[in-house]
């Protein structure tokens, strides 16, 4: 792994309220990632501005062939905030052959199967960093890859992101089921894919897998009050003692 630039972030003088694709202070470290087939992927680190992380989220975007990628709103949103707001480093990168204005990852789509190179040379990276207690969030494409291949990383627990358990078969949430670490899922109320009540029959043979069924919420979990949901579900996890988080800067 190469490193890029590596910036410090901050906001103009508060109070200012939390919203949107507000940047609150932070490292900001551009970084690649080479996987074990011999691809670099481009990606970005945010790390607390002047402190060491008391957790790391690795985070894993929605389909590229669909527009996901590592600015995806929720995911840039969670660089933005979480440094500052929870102690929470939070990596950011592209899968194979996505592209954004960080650049674009080497190779090409491989339809959620060579991306297990990816997330395996993104927990390589943790480790190389020494990064505390990590842990993966999926969303939609992501959370199937966190499913199928999170299992065989050091974790300590997973976040799926509204889960439509499209390529995660059976036997991948079977392979789970004597594995004690937590798996979190938010499922929205109106999701595209996968709603609570059958994402309640499909996750049954998980016995440690906490379901939270998220009321009004969407697939794209659009607006501030969905971000803002998420968020706090991601900070009661990594690091209980920051949530719920403030909406102003400097937090009053």
């Amino acid at each position: 792994m190469t490193d890029g630039g590596v910036t410090d972030s901050a906001v103009t003088p508060g109070p200012v309220e939390i919203r949107g694709g507000i940047e609150l202070p932070a490292r900001r470290e551009d970084i690649e990632l080479r996987t074990r087939d011999g691809l670099t992927l481009v990606g970005e680190l945010a790390s607390p501005l002047d402190r060491e992380p008391v957790a790391t989220l690795v985070t894993l975007h929605p389909l590229p062939t669909g527009g996901g990628f590592m600015d995806s709103h929720i995911l840039r949103k969670a660089a933005g905030r979480l440094p500052a707001l929870a102690d929470i480093a939070v990596l950011r990168f592209n899968t194979r052959g996505t592209a954004s204005p960080r650049g674009r990852s080497e190779g090409e789509f491989g339809h959620g199967v060579d991306e297990r190179y990816d997330v395996e040379a993104a927990m390589a990276f943790v480790a190389e960093r020494g990064l505390p207690h990590p842990w993966l969030l999926g969303w939609s494409f992501g959370t199937e890859l966190a499913l199928m291949y999170g299992r065989e990383c050091p974790v300590d627990g997973i976040i799926l992101l509204s889960p439509p358990l499209h390529r995660a078969k059976p036997e991948h949430l079977a392979a789970w089921a004597g594995d004690h670490r937590p798996i979190v899922a938010l499922i929205p109320e109106h999701d595209d894919y996968l709603q609570p009540a059958e994402a309640a029959e499909r996750f049954r043979p998980l016995p440690q897998i906490e379901l939270v069924d998220v009321e009004g919420g969407k697939h794209l979990w659009v607006g501030e009050n969905q971000t803002r949901r998420v968020l706090d579900e991601i900070v009661e996890r990594l690091n209980p003692a920051a949530a719920p988080l403030p909406t102003q800067w400097p937090p009053a």
